[in-house]
């Protein structure tokens, strides 16, 4: 069975959580731009955290259900329909064999998320599914997805039931723009003056539409390198800002390459990154510099954060509980918290009453 795709934004693919391991032999990660978004639309949807899932900017497209399936779409707010039915971001809903989903423009995010049941299964390259479009690698022919594309779906869990998060959100966190973005300094940060590195945490920072899946030029005071915009190539990460010689700060992403020549004035912490691909372009920022033990000790609480909303996810509103998962819960001792079986059912009701 597949999902096949009736039109499309300007930018979708299949992605995963990245390959790992690989970038010694030049083969970048790719992945999802936010992690936690996709994350999200995946435990939604009853997968395992590690199914590829349709990454989307701007517009979502629309997709014919070769079976019948959960769908849950994330990132953002935006105006999902299956015909005349208004669907919500943020929680998985139950489509039919046949039915069509339409999925408009993404509000307040930059990268949206398309989850359903059993995944997105196309083969895998190199130890994962996801897409690096300007390697040609992954997904369907390396490509960004296009209308008449089927996508082969996997084997879902038998008495899956649509979720929502306990409180409700499109995305496991929040975009947060006026916050700052925590960097660590380095690896080349010698390179550039102390009253340039003073620069870098009191200037004022924009995302210019100099933007894609690789980097993301900012527009602000150039950060001239004392030392020079040319070292001997060596290893890069995702978050990596360079500074070529035009002094404009380049942050690297999801699709970034595995070696440069720029200097590295510093490095997103891997806890703000998904944030940071969040914002929109125009968007202003500043960047705050922790420690590497700090950046550790953030990664590790989001970490945690994220897991608890994950296993905290509840039944969706109105939808009929199966008896496998009644006989799941302990009715027969008493229910101590209603809602972590019903959601918000009871509400409702009661409002209903009065």
């Amino acid at each position: 069975m597949s999902l096949e795709i009736l039109s499309t934004g300007p930018m979708l693919s299949v992605q995963d959580q990245g390959r790992h391991g690989r970038k010694r032999f030049g083969v970048p990660s790719a992945g999802a731009m936010d992690r936690p978004a996709m994350d999200l639309a995946n435990a939604l949807c009853g997968n395992a955290l590690t199914a590829a899932a349709l990454e989307f900017t701007a517009i979502g497209g629309s997709f014919k259900a070769g079976r019948a399936l959960r769908l849950a779409v994330t990132g953002g707010e935006c105006d999902i329909r299956i015909g005349e039915r208004v669907l919500g971001a943020g929680q998985s809903h139950t489509v039919e064999a046949g039915e069509v989903v339409k999925i408009g423009v993404l509000k307040g995010a930059t990268w949206g998320y398309i989850a359903v049941s059993g995944g997105i299964a196309v083969p895998e390259v190199l130890g994962a599914r996801a897409t690096h479009l300007r390697f040609a690698l992954g997904g369907v022919e390396g490509r960004a997805l296009q209308a008449g594309d089927l996508l082969p779906l996997g084997e879902e869990a038998e008495g899956g039931i649509c979720l929502r998060p306990r409180e409700p959100a499109a995305r496991p966190g929040a975009i947060a723009p006026e916050r700052p973005i925590r960097v660590v300094l380095g690896p080349q940060d010698d390179y550039f003056a102390p009253e340039v590195i003073a620069q870098l945490k009191t200037a004022c920072f924009r995302i210019t539409p100099q933007r894609d899946r690789m980097a993301m030029v900012l527009d602000g005071p150039p950060l001239t390198a004392a030392r020079g915009h040319d070292i001997v190539s060596d290893g890069i990460v995702s978050g990596a800002i360079q500074v070529p010689s035009s002094g404009q700060p380049m942050v690297l992403m999801a699709d970034s390459q595995t070696t440069g020549g720029y200097p590295k004035i510093a490095t997103v912490i891997s806890a703000d990154l998904p944030r940071l691909a969040q914002l929109p372009t125009g968007a202003d920022l500043r960047f705050e510099i922790v420690s590497r033990d700090e950046a550790e000790d953030i990664l590790l609480a989001e970490r945690a954060r994220l897991h608890e909303v994950l296993a905290s996810l509840v039944p969706a509103t109105g939808m009929m509980l199966s008896s496998g998962f009644l006989l799941s819960c302990n009715l027969a001792g008493g229910i101590v918290e209603p809602e972590a079986v019903m959601g918000r059912d009871l509400e409702l009701s009661e409002d209903t009453a009065a």
